[in-house]
Order: structure tokens, then sequence, then C-alpha cells
């Protein structure tokens, strides 16, 4: 055990934690004011529920259990922790060596479980004034427990989509995934994009401007993923040595650039570089920077920044073309962004990628494991918000999203300038 490690791996758990929170107000001063509470909300389902499905069964699925066919983990083999914990001295403790690193296997149970919490967190985005919180609750765990934790069994513990997997092998190479391209956006932003179809716009879509209520918000969300992002890419070395240190170097200049990148262009589309344009950015750009964080130079990162933060902000309009009301853009920043950065580990890995090699394996290997990761998403999001759909509902009634979902099913509201309060109307 090397206590460096130990320490620097708690630390990181404490970093991604942070960007839930942070996404929440990333996301909460992106929307109108009387649905702000319900944006932070749904963050905070994320994490009380994800918590405890993760513990459940979530970790044995993932890294726990047996892998059954290269795509999940049995169940009940680590179930609750179950041969994990043990008691030492009359406490609990974990004394069992990670298999990831140089300290005890609880260091992974927990750096896994904010991965977790953040990738369900994140796809709220979409779905932004207009869900039942209770239904929302139980489509987190169901997502955690039927989609996310057998995507992180494939990509990171030795399965389908994995450096050691089937994929890798059909092309004589080793697929990479970094700190989750796959997993984490990806995964998010096909969920996010499913859910959005099935629960339908937003009254006024396309008609009326759903302008963020509080712009200091989402700047103030958007730094914090940032330094979240450190724990992120860099607790995915795994250790406290200088692959981490890189991780963290590389992250910040591909965040750097992605902000300038959509700054550019949208100072050319509407004439002014925005703060919201900049704080999504730099979200951009830590999304597209996430496959390979580890594997690519530093002018690599840069280059990879510029063109993610470009390309997702051109690609955000597309809703309106489609008619899809992707609330917060998470199709076009996470999905768009995972998507590129997924298939830039095979553009410009130094050892492999196409520009630095000329080796095209592994850039066909990516785009095969991006394509499996969207459709393992799309089916099972599907199946989930379908069933959810049909038994408890997924959309709020017109009153309720017309009035605000702070007051009608919080009983709260952000703000009372006035002094006053408002009745709550009770459903039937």
């Amino acid at each position: 055990m090397n206590t460096g490690d130990v320490t620097w791996m708690l630390i990181s758990s404490g970093l991604v934690f942070l960007m839930t929170p942070a996404v929440a107000f990333f996301y909460g001063g992106m929307v109108r004011a009387k649905a702000a509470l319900h944006m932070l909300m749904l963050s905070v389902g994320a994490i009380a529920v994800v918590s405890i499905a993760w513990i459940g069964c979530g970790w044995s699925i993932a890294y726990g259990g047996k892998s059954i066919g290269g795509i999940f983990g049995i169940p009940w083999s680590q179930g609750f922790l179950n041969g994990v914990v043990d008691i030492k001295n009359g406490v609990f403790t974990t004394t069992t060596q990670s298999a990831s690193g140089n300290y005890p296997i609880g260091v992974d149970v927990l750096f896994q479980m904010t991965f977790a919490v953040i990738t369900v967190a994140l796809i709220s985005g979409a779905l932004a004034e207009r869900i039942k919180f209770s239904t929302w609750l139980v489509f987190a765990a169901l997502w955690t427990i039927f989609d996310y934790a057998p995507m992180a069994h494939m990509v990171w513990n030795k399965g389908l989509l994995s450096p050691d997997g089937a994929i890798s092998r059909l092309f004589g190479v080793s697929a990479h995934d970094f700190a989750g391209g796959t997993v984490v956006h990806i995964n998010a932003a096909v969920a996010a994009l499913v859910i959005a179809i099935i629960v339908g716009k937003r009254r006024g879509f396309g008609t009326v401007a759903f302008k963020p209520h509080n712009v200091p918000f989402v700047l103030l969300g958007a730094f914090l993923l940032w330094f979240g992002w450190f724990g992120f890419n860099g607790g995915s070395a795994f250790a406290a040595n200088g692959v981490a240190a890189y991780a963290i170097i590389s992250t910040s200049l591909c965040a750097a650039a992605a902000t300038l990148g959509w700054l550019i262009v949208e100072k050319i589309r509407t004439g002014h570089a925005t703060p919201v344009g900049a704080a999504s950015g730099m979200v951009a750009g830590l999304v597209g920077i996430t496959p390979s964080a580890d594997v690519v130079s530093p002018l690599s990162a840069i280059l990879i920044g510029l063109i993610v933060g470009a390309v997702c902000c051109l690609a955000i309009s597309a809703k309106f073309a489609l008619g899809i009301d992707d609330s917060l853009d998470v199709v076009g920043v996470h999905g768009v962004g995972g998507v590129l950065g997924t298939i830039f580990v095979g553009l410009f890995s130094v050892n492999d990628g196409l520009f630095t090699s000329g080796n095209i394996r592994l850039t066909l290997a990516q785009i095969v494991i991006a394509v499996i990761a969207i459709i393992f998403s799309a089916v099972i999001t599907f199946i989930i918000a379908y069933i959810l759909e049909k038994t408890m509902g997924w959309r709020v009634s017109t009153y309720e999203e017309i009035t605000g979902v702070d007051i009608t099913r919080h009983g709260e509201q952000s703000y009372d300038l006035a002094g006053t309060s408002r009745t709550i109307v009770r459903r039937s």
C-alpha cells in the first residue's frame, strides 16, 4: 500500500463528487427562475439514489463479480460490499488491495461511485423544467444498475470494449478510454436524448426564448467542473504520479482551447462572445480530452480543444432543426464532445494514432466502440424510460410547468424578493 496514492485517490474522489454540485449550479443557472430549485434537486436525487444503488449492486456488476460475456459482473457477488469490507479490531475496514493501484479496494469503490453519480446527474440537463422528481429517482436507480454499471464493466474491467476485449482483439490494438468518454459522456448524452424524445418538448420550445436566469451560477458551475475534472482525469491515473500530473495539464490545455474555439465561432455567428458560451466551451473541452488525457501531446490537446469547442458550438443548434428539446445541450456538448474525444484517441494517440503512427486500426476500433456504446445506451435507456412513462409518467401537468416545478413539486422557490409567498396547489 502507498499512502501517497491513497491520499491522492481520496482527494480525487472528493473532487469528482464536487462535480455533481457543480453540475447542479451549471444547469440551475441556465433554466428559468421558476425551475432552478428543481434542477438542483435532480442532482440531489442523483447523489442520494445512485450512491445506494452503487453500493447495493452497481459496484458488483461493474467490478466485483465474474464477467458474464464481457458485459456485466454477477450483481450479488459483492452486493452491499460483501467480501469488500470486513471487521478488524471491532471496526469496519477494507484491506484487500485494489487491482488498479497500491491502495485498499475501498478507495476504488468510492472513486467509481462518484463517477456513477455525476454521469446520472448529467442526463438531467436535457429534461429541465418538465419532469416528475419521483420518476427521476426511480430512473436513476434503474439506469445505474442496468446501464451505467454494465458499461463501466465493458470498458474498464476487461469487458467487451476494454483494451483486452473483443473489439481490441479484432483490430489488433488496445482501445483506450482513459476517464470516461464512452462510459460517462456518450452514455449520459444518449440517455438524455432518448428520454427527451419520450418526454417531449417544453411548452413554447422554438417560439419562446428560454433564457438563463442566473449567468453567474452557470460560470460558477463551469469553474467548479474544471476544478473537479482534475480529480476526474488526474485520479484516473490511479496513483500520485507523473501520469496524473500530465493528465491535469492536458485537461486544462484542452479546456482553455475549447473555450476559445467556442467563443470564436459564437462571435462570428452572433457578434458576441458570451459568458454562457465561455462556460459551455470549457465543459466541451473537458469532455473532449477525457478519453485521451494521458496519451496525447500538449499540442494535440490544444488542437482537440479548438475543434471540440467549435464543433460543439455549432452542434447545439441542431436540436431546433430536429425538434428535440435537449434543454441544456447535453447531447450537443457531452454527446458530440464525447464522440469526438473517443475518436480523437485514434487520431492523436502518441503510440497508435493515425496522425502519429500512420496506423488506422486504433481509429477504427475507437469508432466501433463509440457506436456500440451509443446503441447499448439507447436500447437500455429506451426500455427503462418507456416502462416508466407507461407506469409512473415522466411529464408534470401543464399547470405545473407554466407555474413552475419549484413551487408545485418542491413547495419552495429560489427567490422571494418581494417578501411574498405563493400558494401551493395540491394535485389529485
